[in-house]
């Protein structure tokens, strides 16, 4: 029987025609964890799924990897709905992913970092609108179960640090479907209590069992409170949304306790403190004063008091000497303006004054004759007027015109009769 060879590819095609007939391939459900994840630039998604004890290529082209509404990452658990089928180029087989989601925990801390990121945007959770704490409480709010360990070892820590500090405790749900309203309630109820600080929170668990410390609704009650908050979620590995908004963040129920009062040993040194730095002070404010003291019974003044009058007399003396001085230099600059007012020539010969006076008023009187356009009139001329004007030209008169003729005693009145040059 002669033996028929055929191409590695028609292999490969012949494997994967088998593969897409088979109806359990090609609906399959899958769960397992990402590795060698890589986010092609054409949108297309290559990664491995992997359990345990095995593994399997996985691809997601880009028309269902737009419709995810998480990023895929190497070490997150999904929940992944495909078809297998052979690659005939490379010989392998591997499923072609057509929708997924996280699974279980992933989901909720997929749900947790977008929240935190967006809260972070808004800025719930900037140091600015962060607040101290007050280091001598006189009542503390503590939020939390009514019963179990967080409550107890809050309680005891607080009367035993600082018996005198009140506690009073707002009892809450802190896990379930209803607990994230009754946390907001009792965190409302406690800021309008007038408590000094309070403390919300509540033992260890698993993420969905602390969940309620996640939600939206929490973070901003805790933002908008305006009684400091210590938030005490968990344990020191814990995390929670309510951790980073809070005021400040403790890593136990014991430890928000210890961060919210101060210890009976703390007051005293605290007290020894002051002490110290108010006998300082009282003895270096002392010891200045003392100085001042003595400086001043050292004083040149007090040692002879009278040198203090006899420099105040000294100075009057140069007052009123400097004030005669001026006072004789005016007089006698007024009584030399006298003197000569009286030795003015005016005063010596007033009569030459209006001599002078009557002369300069003659001359000025001439020269208004001399100018004077009716002068002329005393020596016999006349003047000629029409219409009020000088006539200055027979061309300014016409036959039969009325003139008038002023005299230097009087006015004549004619009619022209004839008009020569």
């Amino acid at each position: 029987m002669e033996k028929e060879y055929i191409k590695i590819s028609d292999l490969n095609n012949y494997i994967k025609s088998l593969l897409d007939k088979d109806s359990f391939l090609n609906k399959i459900y899958l769960k397992g964890e990402i590795s060698n994840f890589k986010n092609h630039t054409r949108g297309h998604l290559y990664f491995t799924l992997k359990d345990d004890t095995s593994r399997i290529s996985a691809v997601m082209f880009q028309s269902s990897a737009s419709k995810l509404t998480f990023a895929p990452e190497d070490g997150m658990n999904v929940l992944v709905e495909g078809r297998i089928s052979a690659y005939p180029a490379q010989g392998t087989y591997q499923i072609y992913v057509d929708a997924m989601e996280v699974d279980g925990l992933g989901a909720l801390y997929i749900e947790y970092e977008k929240l935190k990121k967006k809260l972070s945007t808004l800025g719930l959770f900037a140091s600015d609108h962060k607040v101290p704490i007050p280091k001598f409480p006189e009542r503390i709010g503590v939020i939390t179960a009514p019963t179990g360990a967080a409550v107890r070892d809050i309680m005891s820590t607080i009367k035993r640090r600082y018996p005198l500090c009140e506690a009073i405790l707002f009892p809450c749900l802190v896990q379930g479907e209803h607990a994230a309203a009754d946390i907001v309630r009792q965190i409302k109820r406690a800021d309008a209590y007038g408590v000094d600080t309070i403390i919300v929170g509540r033992g260890g668990g698993s993420i969905e069992d602390l969940w309620a410390f996640n939600e939206e609704c929490v973070a901003y009650a805790i933002y908008e409170c305006e009684t400091p908050i210590i938030s005490a979620v968990g344990h020191e590995i814990d995390w929670t949304i309510a951790d980073f908004v809070a005021d400040l963040r403790a890593p136990t129920p014991t430890g928000a306790a210890e961060m919210a009062v101060p210890t009976v040993i703390d007051i005293n040194t605290l007290i020894d403190n002051y002490k110290i730095r108010l006998n300082k002070n009282i003895k270096n404010m002392v010891n200045t004063k003392f100085i001042k003291l003595r400086n001043l019974k050292n004083s040149y003044v007090l040692k002879n008091p009278l040198s203090l009058y006899e420099i105040k007399e000294q100075k009057l003396d140069n007052l009123i000497e400097t004030l005669n001085k001026n006072i004789k230099n005016v007089l006698q600059d007024k009584d030399n303006k006298l003197n000569k007012i009286k030795l003015s020539v005016v005063l010596q010969n007033p009569y030459n004054l209006i001599k002078d006076k009557k002369i300069k008023f003659d001359l000025l009187l001439n020269t208004l004759k001399l100018v004077n356009p009716l002068g002329i009139l005393d020596k016999g001329y006349s003047l000629v007027e029409k219409d009020g004007k000088i006539v200055k030209s027979n061309k300014d008169i016409n036959i039969n015109d009325l003139i008038a003729i002023r005299l230097h005693e009087g006015k004549l009145k004619a009619e022209v009769k004839e008009i020569t040059n």
